[in-house]
């Protein structure tokens, strides 16, 4: 059953006359102390041990003079959407901007913690989510203090070489962890010669939203939006926003350098990236040193966002919508026989060791019996003047966001973003099911009914038309 709640603040519909623009931003430490679990679901991690670069909540408000819209890219690997409701929370209270007005994203960085409740027991663990959400209620009133007159414009580039689909049909079939030799897909399959053809396209737009001073042309903040699902080439329990992060940094020394007062805020959100990273298969292998791959590829970005940014043409009349929803889904819950063989495949209580596949999924199945029946997965669309910020809280896939673009009323001028204001696990299309992978695979980390990705693409295309009324 789809429950929808409407959420729509439509800004100026009584009006075409709007206040002046204005833009802040601020960035927001949320780096996590030595100990704190970097653990998944499904990866074993350990604590964080080392910081090669600090963790940011990077934060950027607009103000079309009526009403305010928040974007938060979070260094995080997913974020549960307690975490971000309560941040919400904060948000409206210090800013006086709506829970729908405010889009918080994780970056899914994999050397950072995952800001999932209830994922590990540890006290470490939960003491930092109480400070995620503090920190980043904290970034967003720093931005808003820093509103100032300003314009803003966009644009995109194309960059393949470094989007690939992960997942690969294969010509004999593989074993699952729950032990069935039926499956044709596998995910980072690595070099062989039984690999058939990518289970799906990339999207290879890298989209750019640029956001400067009106009175001098200084810039303010860039959001740049890729769908690449992180780098890598960072040392166990070493902590490090990825490419993302050197991204940021890389922007902000191309188009601003280091001497702005307030800085200026370099962001990079994941677009849709749910089975795409940086490895050619197809390709021979390539070994880099540490962080070398990361900080090269986030180079090359900035290089082509910095030409970009020659040829965007700015405007200060920006008015800005927000729409949303609440889609109920079900949860892929184990049956008896799979909780049969979850209890027979078990760790032994307080093991020390890495689990092997099985007893990760044992674990996985028997957290999934204790899953609500049904979930509520919230959806938003913001529109800032013909430009529309898709947002949706799962790992997407690459197919899904080009269906999004194309069905999009707003031509050339859409992007989104995935794991926003919640962590709802994988979101393959429902015909990637039959075929299994990592991805379908019942777990904290995939766990939507098989028909949820049609579901949601339908809701978020049906916000992208309501928005534009």
């Amino acid at each position: 059953m789809k429950l929808v709640l409407p959420l729509l603040i439509l800004f100026g519909l009584l009006s075409t006359t709007y206040g002046e623009f204005r833009a802040g931003a601020a960035s927001s430490n949320i780096t996590p102390g030595m100990g704190v679990p970097l653990d998944g679901a499904i990866m074993q991690t350990g604590p964080a041990k080392d910081i090669h670069d600090e963790l940011w909540a990077r934060c950027l408000v607009l103000s079309d003079g009526t009403s305010k819209l928040a974007i938060v890219i979070v260094d995080n690997t997913m974020i549960s959407r307690e975490i971000f409701d309560e941040a919400k929370r904060r948000i409206e209270i210090e800013c006086g901007i709506p829970s729908a007005n405010v889009c918080l994203a994780a970056t899914h960085s994999h050397s950072t913690p995952r800001g999932v409740v209830g994922l590990v027991d540890s006290e470490l663990h939960r003491d930092y989510l109480d400070f995620l959400a503090v920190r980043i209620a904290d970034g967003v009133k720093r931005a808003d203090n820093r509103l100032v007159p300003a314009e803003a414009g966009w644009g995109s580039f194309e960059e393949p070489r470094f989007v690939h689909n992960r997942r690969w049909f294969v010509r004999n079939p593989v074993k699952s962890p729950f032990g069935e030799a039926t499956e044709t897909i596998l995910m980072n399959p690595g070099k062989s010669a039984d690999l058939d053809r990518p289970t799906g396209p990339v999207d290879s737009e890298f989209f750019v939203f640029a956001v400067r001073r009106k009175t001098d042309q200084k810039p303010i903040a860039l959001l740049g939006n890729y769908g690449l699902h992180y780098v890598g080439g960072v040392p166990g329990g070493t902590v490090s926003a990825d490419y993302f992060g050197s991204y940021a940094d890389a922007i902000q020394k191309r188009w601003s350098g280091d001497h702005l007062d307030p800085p200026f805020v370099g962001m990079l959100s994941n677009g849709t990236s749910g089975d795409v990273n940086a490895i050619d298969f197809k390709a021979p292998r390539v070994r880099f040193e540490k962080y070398e791959r990361m900080n090269g590829i986030a180079a090359e970005l900035a290089d082509k966002t910095q030409a970009l940014l020659e040829t965007v043409t700015y405007s200060d009349v920006l008015p800005l919508r927000s729409v949303a929803s609440e889609l109920e889904l079900k949860v892929r819950k184990p049956g008896v026989d799979r909780l049969e063989w979850a209890g027979k495949n078990r760790a032994p209580e307080n093991t020390k060791f890495r689990l092997p596949r099985p007893q990760i999924y044992a674990r996985e199945a028997l957290h999934l019996a204790n899953f609500p029946d049904v979930v509520s997965v919230p959806l938003q669309v913001f529109r800032i003047g013909d430009l529309a910020v898709v947002q949706s809280p799962c790992e997407t896939f690459a197919e899904t966001g080009l269906a999004i673009k194309a069905g999009s009323p707003f031509a050339d001028a859409t992007f989104t973003i995935e794991l926003a204001n919640g962590y709802f696990g994988y979101l393959p299309p429902e015909n990637q099911f039959q075929h299994g992978g990592y991805e379908t695979w019942p777990a904290r980390s995939s766990f939507l009914e098989e028909s949820a990705e049609t579901k949601i693409r339908a809701e978020l295309l049906r916000l992208l038309s309501e928005i534009n009324r």
